[in-house]
């Protein structure tokens, strides 16, 4: 059983360098691969994406702690719950922000994809900010439930518990290692499968962490998979629209 303890002054240092890093690789992807709409569009993009993963990451970190959150409900407490420091989620960032830019989009008239210039950056900030959440110990809720394995780790309680931030860490260099080899795919479609396999991940891996569950499945695993649901529906519906034009192509020969 490998010892850690808890080091909670960490993890804001951590989450300080993921987005730091995650930026600067989008920068260098920027750079390197050209962008398929202007800057004015990509900051409206960027902007809208940051507002919605702020709004996302809060409410379902929120909705994540529901019993402290119901209890707060109760007392009278709620607002306060909003202001208090903690209650953050990627996945919430993750479809808050997908949300924001989809909304934006449709505002601004962007007709383009623009997602595939963050796939790479996104993996390298969540495995940045996950070693904060390692290191962070218990004061962090991502830690594993207990087990007997060799590489269990101690967080300072004496309990050996799967060190889930690191299996994430590893399915995360696997993802972008992975995803650096498919950008001959169409425009859009490495953000779709960033997202599909993370929300995935997400619903696996969260089997492993001690939280609270409704209906079998805990808050984040539920909004992971009604986001696969959406990810369905717009892969049925470009396959609609492929074979409309394929239809259409074929009349015309």
């Amino acid at each position: 059983m490998i010892p850690i303890g808890s080091h909670p002054l960490w993890h804001p240092i951590f989450e300080t360098l993921a987005y730091a890093s995650g930026y600067a690789a989008f920068r260098r992807a920027r750079e390197r691969q050209g962008d398929i709409i202007p800057e004015s569009q990509r900051w409206t993009v960027i902007a809208a994406a940051a507002v919605g993963a702020l709004l996302g990451s809060r409410i379902l970190g929120i909705a994540e702690q529901w019993p402290t959150a119901l209890s707060a409900f109760r007392s009278g407490h709620i607002i306060a719950l909003l202001f208090t420091p903690g209650g953050k989620t990627i996945v919430g960032g993750l479809l808050g922000g997908w949300l924001g830019v989809e909304i934006a989009k449709r505002v601004s008239g962007i007709q383009s994809r623009t997602g595939d210039l963050f796939v790479i950056p996104l993996c390298l900030g969540i495995a940045v900010g996950r070693v904060g959440c390692f290191v962070a110990g218990l004061s962090d809720d991502t830690f594993g439930k207990p087990t007997q394995l060799p590489w269990a780790v101690d967080f300072g309680d004496g309990i050996g518990r799967h060190p889930t931030q690191l299996y994430e860490i590893i399915f995360l260099a696997i993802l972008a290692f992975a995803l650096s080899r498919l950008a001959f795919l169409p425009n859009g479609q490495r953000f779709r499968i960033f997202l599909a396999a993370y929300l995935g991940w997400r619903i696996v891996i969260d089997f492993f962490k001690p939280q609270p569950l409704v209906g079998g499945m805990n808050v984040i695993q539920w909004a992971c998979a009604s986001g696969l649901a959406a990810l369905a529906v717009f892969f049925l519906n470009d396959l609609r629209n492929l074979r409309g034009r394929a239809s259409n192509d074929a009349a015309i020969a």
